[in-house]
């Protein structure tokens, strides 16, 4: 059954004005950056006209385009109409629905308002992205579609269990504690040295590193931007990550879509056992600091913290990978040889490497595309191989068992053969539910 045309929205009323608003905004950063550069050239009055006139013709443009959108929502899919000259019709399809995401830039947030981003099976992009609704409208419009196809409606809940909140003081000092720190101690002994040999020379050394180091800060400023106040609860439909200072995300990952995790546990992280967990579930494809908003399960936590949220997040308890590489794989990988072990269960493969970084990758048996091995001519010559197991994911496709024996990794892609087979049939999914 078709619905009424009655059933047709729009977006809020305001959605032009904050489009003109940004507008603005980039307008006043370019002219600054040409004052800045040309001096007192150009005249204050011109500049001002000149900027609004934009504005208001971005305000003129962003009321069109608002007059000429609208959405409704039916029993099967989301619909969403744009265009003048040129009519635009969108459907996403319910069944095809990930995640849908409630963001609200600060300008939006001050207005009341908030966007929402849809997550769909093999999109590439964002579909249908609703910018601006106001929040109450955002939030229902959410739950209606989560719940689509549901014996009961999902409903927001005040008491939400929150399983983990992270500390401000941790991720600041977690942000501080990585290139900022880095790159402080590498260029600490150049500036020595230069005041050693040229004392006049090291002021405007330093001055000269400025530029490059309030860079690598600006870069640790926005992680903790964009991490602040990261909390994750347990809801009907799945666990809900929160986060954001000025421009906040609420973001779910559905039960059985994560197709693998990462634990990060830098060098300078382990005297206070910090890690930090990244996941990949299917439907996100965010781009650059988008995909990195959506990617971080736990910003930094300790391992203990960690590992538990992943189980609950994988539905079980995780193998130690304990397996180590044998003894000769030291000529191939000398510094990260220790630290190349895999562990395997029923349900899940874990892999650990890396040097400076300690990396522990985690893969669903059930969510594994494909298996194979690798030998280059070096390994060959030892007689050692990599195992690769293929995932689905778009930012960690899976996991690679490194500079295993040849016999071991044949031996053990046989036995992932056999228990990836075992899990699809089972249909693992993850124990999160309310």
């Amino acid at each position: 059954m078709s619905p009424a045309p009655d059933d047709w929205h729009r977006l809020h009323p305001l959605t032009p004005l904050l489009r003109g608003g940004r507008v603005l905004l980039l307008l006043a950063a370019l002219v600054g950056q040409q004052g800045l550069r040309q001096g007192d050239g150009l005249r204050p009055a011109f500049v001002g006209l000149g900027s609004l006139a934009v504005t208001a013709l971005a305000v003129g443009v962003g009321y069109v385009v608002w007059r000429t959108t609208r959405y409704r929502l039916t029993a099967t899919e989301l619909q969403v109409e744009s265009g003048l000259l040129k009519r635009r019709s969108r459907r996403v399809p319910l069944a095809r629905l990930q995640s849908v995401d409630v963001v609200r830039p600060i300008i939006a947030r001050i207005a009341g308002l908030a966007e929402l981003r849809l997550e769909v099976v093999g999109g590439g992009s964002s579909e249908a992205p609703l910018a601006y609704l106001a929040d109450e409208d955002a939030q229902r419009l959410r739950r209606a579609m989560l719940a689509s196809g549901r014996e009961e409606e999902v409903v927001a809940r005040a008491d939400d269990a929150v399983l983990v909140q992270v500390p401000t003081g941790a991720l600041v000092a977690s942000a501080l504690l990585g290139p900022p720190l880095v790159i402080a101690l590498l260029l600490l002994p150049c500036l020595v040295a230069v005041a050693l040999v040229a004392p006049a020379a090291a002021v405007p050394f330093g001055a000269a590193l400025l530029p490059a180091y309030a860079g690598v800060f600006a870069v640790a400023g926005r992680r903790v931007l964009a991490e602040y106040g990261f909390s994750v609860a347990e809801t009907p439909d799945g666990l809900r990550l929160r986060h954001g200072l000025l421009d906040t995300r609420t973001q779910t990952i559905p039960p059985g879509r994560v197709q693998a995790v990462r634990l990060l546990e830098p060098l300078l992280w382990r005297p206070w056992g910090w890690v930090r967990v990244e996941v990949d579930v299917a439907g996100y494809a965010g781009r650059g600091e988008e995909q990195s908003a959506t990617s971080a399960l736990l910003p930094v936590a300790p391992r203990q913290l960690a590992e538990a949220l992943v189980g609950r997040v994988l539905g079980g308890g995780l193998p130690v990978a304990a397996a180590p590489v044998p003894e000769r794989a030291r000529w191939r990988a000398p510094l990260s040889r220790r630290r190349l072990r895999a562990g395997l269960d029923d349900r899940h493969l874990v892999t650990t490497s890396g040097v400076l970084t300690t990396t522990t990758d985690v893969v669903p048996l059930a969510k594994v595309q494909s298996l194979r091995l690798t030998a280059g001519p070096w390994q060959q010559r030892l007689g050692l191989t990599t195992l690769h197991v293929d995932t689905a994911g778009r930012r960690l496709p899976g996991a690679k068992a490194h500079h295993r024996d040849a016999a071991e990794a044949a031996a053990l892609l046989d036995e992932l053969s056999r228990r990836t087979r075992a899990a699809r049939r089972l249909g693992t999914v993850p124990a999160t539910r309310p």
